[in-house]
């Protein structure tokens, strides 16, 4: 017994200090443990809706800062009013309407905000000290009282849609990694050309860029070339998709990115914002999502036709009954401001971020259920988050000095199971929806 067992012994000796041949690996045990702490998350979904304050939107939410009154210009008090999320007129929403409302950070600017009213309409009286009807966004305050919302999130750029959408996959909305410039306004078309931006624009369409002295001079053609999120994911074998119902124009971010644009990548820039809902249910989902909604469901003033909170419960009701909810965060937030009034003065770091005050509702099993963060948030947090969920360097750009939205989470509480959402209309209305695919905005 003794002498098979010293047999053995020396076998299993012999085994050892043998040398691996080229290409051979050991095996390491299987590690059977769950992730723990924020890696429990491995999908993240952004939805990026259009165009609207925290006063304007959330007016009212429990625990949220928000008021029911603002200063205009002339000093003067303005009661904040309700109207439908349909409205008749559209605002100003530039870098000029940014500084206007801003106005130093004393924040009675908005009556100067220019309004851009159809013939006929009777909404255009102190048009931009205005709030949406609860009865038009409940599905809105439901997730947000749910789970958490954030009242000091910010748009990270003083403008339009064009540079946040350029901020949500890049932190930046400079041109190249060592530019001291933004891209600071939406790209000039070219009269009588096809409506295309980014790099498939016309030669001669250009984008203006703002300095450090806040100057808008210097234009480009708007095609940059610098790392985004994308490909940090890339580089760590992680999967990304974004979805858009306009691939050349200026709601779609990788568009206005070279290597993306002219590469491989572009193969994961999906051309129906509706696919989404697919892939949830065919167990598709990339490990990060971005959504931008068709035009009528975008919640933009005057473009939608207020199907927007129903186009965002579906997303999230398809996530909440599938296997993917344990393991997925949603951050809803607006690409900027829209021109509405919004009373809280932002932080300014430089002469282009931040911008003013938008909504974001976080939606996780994780969530702090009913929770309002009063943290200072921007764009770029929801791309830290994603830096620190999957371990990944940061950019270099505005997500090295964000946070990273953990305070709105618990990732040692068991997860939350799923309750659905109410909306009036599910996610069958959205995937037999045949309204042409359209840009959420024309400005």
């Amino acid at each position: 017994m003794k002498s098979r067992f010293l047999q053995s012994f020396l076998l299993l000796l012999f085994v050892l200090s043998i040398p691996l041949r080229a290409g051979a690996q050991l095996q390491a045990p299987q590690n059977n443990r769950k992730p723990s702490g924020p890696q429990v998350i491995q999908h993240v979904i952004i939805i990026f809706q259009e165009n609207r304050s925290t006063d304007n939107l959330f007016h009212g939410l429990p625990n949220a800062d928000t008021v029911n009154s603002g200063k205009n210009s002339h000093g003067k008090i303005i009661p904040l009013t309700s109207i439908p999320l349909v409205s008749n007129y559209d605002l100003g929403h530039g870098h000029p309407a940014f500084v206007a409302e801003y106005d130093g950070g004393k924040m009675d600017g908005a009556d100067r905000v220019f309004v851009s009213c159809r013939q006929g309409s009777k909404g255009c009286v102190n048009p931009q000290f205005k709030y949406v009807q609860l009865s038009d966004v409940q599905p809105y305050f439901d997730m947000a009282e749910q789970y958490a919302f954030a009242d000091r999130m910010f748009q990270s750029n003083q403008g339009p849609s064009y540079e946040a959408h350029q901020f949500i996959i890049a932190a930046t909305s400079a041109p190249s990694a060592t530019s001291k410039l933004f891209a600071a306004e939406n790209p000039l078309g070219v009269p009588g050309a096809p409506l295309r931006t980014g790099c498939t624009a016309p030669p001669a369409e250009f984008v203006q860029l703002i300095d450090p002295l806040g100057q808008e001079k210097l234009v480009m053609y708007p095609c940059f070339e610098h790392l985004t999120l994308m490909d940090l994911l890339d580089k760590s074998g992680l999967s990304w998709f974004y979805y858009t119902p306009t691939p050349n124009q200026i709601w779609t971010g990788p568009n206005s990115i070279g290597h993306i644009r002219n590469g491989q990548d572009w193969n994961n820039v999906i051309a129906n914002p509706a696919q989404v809902l697919k892939d949830i249910a065919k167990g598709q989902l990339a490990n990060i999502s971005w959504v931008i909604p068709n035009a009528p469901a975008s919640d933009h003033p005057r473009e939608n036709n207020g199907t927007g909170p129903s186009w965002v419960t579906s997303i999230v009701d398809a996530v909440g009954g599938s296997s993917y909810w344990e393991s997925t965060a949603i951050f809803v937030t607006w690409d900027d401001w829209g021109g509405w009034y919004d009373h809280v003065a932002p932080p300014v770091v430089n002469s282009y971020e931040y911008g003013l005050r938008v909504p974001l509702i976080v939606i996780s099993p994780y969530a702090i259920a009913g929770y309002v963060s009063h943290v200072t948030h921007d764009f770029s947090s929801i791309l830290k988050f994603v830096e620190t969920v999957f371990n990944l360097p940061t950019l270099g750009f505005g997500d090295q000095y964000s946070d990273d939205l953990t305070d709105c989470f618990n990732f040692g509480q068991k997860p939350r199971a799923f309750r659905k959402i109410a909306a009036p209309l599910d996610a069958n209305y959205f995937l037999n929806d045949k309204t042409p695919l359209s840009a959420p905005d024309t400005d």
